[in-house]
């Protein structure tokens, strides 16, 4: 079984080399990052790998048990999340008036990713509290701020997203769930599905944020408000009252993460939760939207990590595995299965593809701090603009492709990694979940080009192709044979870019089913040309490396090997998501839906 060990050197070359750590530490607020980086990625490191791996399978094993609404999460949880929240991982980005840290966003980048490589089941668990305190912090009361948020960054209270209907699925425009006015405070009824540590036993009380309706509310998603129901009441003074009358009534069996407790909440079989209104009504999904965003890069980030880990294992399995000789050599004897080309081109697939993502997901990260924190207000919006369009392509390309990394880890295994006892199962089983939570890929595609691409008309995606643009010309006009190579390689990656784009973009706006035929394949070309610009930057800075006498030269042969197979192996999949989708969204309609059953019909005879 392997032990999970953070990937510190690269994750340190991209926060400072891609991330640009150092620009970024000049923004107000951020003065400290620099003094703090290293000791926060080794304390993070060591305690990924010494408190949460040694739990990971015993979560899987154990999992979460219920017993007449109540939860016990798995062997460790309880402890794990005491030491975590006591070390003040939770408060990391989080103001400093509320007991937070307030470091940067981008340090969220290597942190989430080192806990969810090590425990994903865990690590839903705090993951939450930070999207609960940027919801109450940005549009919550006074008052709601200073009960609930201090509570939160503690780790003394959790939280939740409570969205999900039984009716309702993804579709939050058929949310039933009522909410009656009384005095200074709401009474909830309804039932939410699939809630993420809705009930547990590693903390005193949990901060639910629910979406319900108001009796006079408009039909839809305008209709929808956001309200705070807490496991238990708090009385003036913050201390804990009677129990609220929100339940858990029980908990899915699941294919994976079964160390993470996903709950069924039942509001009101007693005359109605308590809950407080959070801003103005009727803008519930507008705030919800805070935490959905939020989610959807962590998620993202789940990808990188579940990738990373099962990679991990991957490689150590190839360096011990004795199987077949060597094919290239006289010698007779049975070899380790690194030195069979098949299997290296697996290692070299997975490596070169979890660079490109953590590379385009901390620098996405690195936007999210200039789009809160640089005083340029023209600054800020560019920067927005520009998370807004990475979000669905972070959250969709990285766990679409965590997917198939982790199958193609397992295949390294041959038939040991089908057998639970390698841990290579759980991790395969784990990462299937992340393509559907917090929006599956589908929808991530829906916003890209609907409200990302044809909302502001290709403004951002342009702005966004001309950048990528100038470092594939710098790249092009290297004297390394290698680097240039990639320019070129991406100069062509971007052609097809824009003329796929401006496809979709006109497309839409004639035939929108047309265009959503092949929205999916459409967020998979941009991820993987975002992602084949990080890794052309990273060449030129490798080379440039090299060329200095740096003494980490093998680190940097190391990238330059691995950002060109990337071009030629995963960059070159542009072309066939290109042809995808201008000539074949029309046949993704071809067939009406009779006919998707005439092969189980019998032949009509003469």
């Amino acid at each position: 079984m392997s032990t999970y060990r953070a990937p510190l050197r690269d994750m340190q070359f991209v926060l400072r080399e891609l991330a640009n750590v150092e620009e970024l530490a000049k923004l107000p607020g951020c003065e400290q990052t620099l003094d703090v980086l290293d000791p926060i990625l080794e304390e993070a490191g060591t305690f990924a790998t010494e408190v949460l791996d040694p739990i990971n399978r015993i979560g899987d094993k154990e999992g979460c048990t219920w017993n007449n609404g109540d939860v016990t999460t798995p062997k460790g949880f309880k402890e794990a999340y005491k030491k975590f929240a006591d070390a003040g991982w939770i408060g990391l980005p989080v103001p400093e008036e509320y007991g937070g840290q307030g470091l940067p966003s981008l340090l969220l980048g290597p942190t989430l990713e080192m806990w969810n490589a090590a425990n994903i089941g865990f690590a839903n668990g705090p993951l939450l509290n930070q999207g609960a305190i940027e919801a109450i912090e940005l549009c919550g009361s006074d008052e709601q701020k200073k009960t609930y948020i201090p509570n939160l960054v503690s780790g003394k209270w959790t939280g939740t997203m409570c969205l999900t209907e039984p009716q309702a699925g993804s579709d939050l425009a058929q949310v039933r769930t009522k909410a009656i006015p009384e005095g200074d405070h709401y009474r909830l009824t309804g039932q939410k599905i699939f809630i993420t540590f809705g009930e547990h036993d590693m903390a005193e009380n949990i901060i639910h944020l629910v979406l319900a309706r108001l009796p006079d509310a408009p039909e839809g998603t305008k209709g929808i408000s956001l309200f705070i129901v807490p496991k238990f009441v708090v009385n003036a003074g913050g201390a804990l009252g009677e129990r609220n009358d929100m339940v858990c009534a029980g908990i899915e069996h699941k294919l994976g993460i079964n160390g993470n407790p996903t709950c069924t909440m039942s509001l009101g079989e007693k005359g109605g939760a308590v809950g407080y209104l959070v801003g103005e009504a009727n803008r519930g999904l507008e705030y919800m939207f805070i935490m959905m965003n939020a989610a959807r890069f962590s998620v993202g980030v789940q990808g990188i990590a579940l990738a990373d880990r099962a990679y991990q294992h991957s490689l150590e399995y190839a360096k011990e595995r004795v199987q077949f000789r060597d094919v290239t050599t006289r010698d007779k004897n049975a070899v380790t299965v690194i030195h069979h080309p098949d299997v290296r081109r697996m290692l070299m697939w997975q490596k070169a593809t979890i660079e490109a993502m953590r590379a385009l997901a901390y620098v996405t990260a690195a936007s999210l701090d200039y789009a809160h924190k640089h005083p340029d207000e023209k600054v800020r919006k560019e920067h927005k603009a520009f998370v807004e369009l990475m979000i669905p392509v972070v959250k969709g390309w990285c766990t679409e492709n965590a997917i198939d990394l982790c199958s193609t880890a397992l295949q390294i295994f041959g038939g040991m990694g089908y057998i639970e006892e390698t841990g290579i199962a759980q991790q395969y089983r784990d990462v299937r979940i992340i393509t559907i939570y917090e929006g599956t890929t589908g929808i991530q595609a829906l916003d890209l080009l609907g409200r990302k691409l044809i909302g502001d008309m290709g403004a951002t995606a342009t702005a966004v192709g001309k950048k990528m643009e100038k470092v594939a010309k710098e790249c092009a006009a290297s004297e390394n044979a290698d680097v240039k190579a990639i320019g070129e390689a991406l100069l062509k990656s971007l052609a097809a870019l824009t003329e796929v784009s401006q496809w979709m973009g006109m497309t839409g706006m004639g035939d929108m089913k047309k265009a959503l035929a092949c929205s999916v394949p459409y967020l998979k070309l941009w991820g993987v040309i975002a992602g084949g610009w990080q890794m052309a930057r990273a060449a030129q800075i490798a080379a440039a490396k090299l060329a200095a006498g740096d003494p980490e030269a093998e680190f940097f042969k190391a990238k330059l090997a691995t950002a060109k197979f990337y071009t030629t192996h995963v960059l070159s999949q542009g072309a066939y998501f290109k042809k995808q989708i201008v000539e074949g969204s029309a046949d993704v309609m071809a067939l009406s839906e009779e006919q998707f059953e005439l092969d189980r019909k019998m032949a009509v005879t003469a």
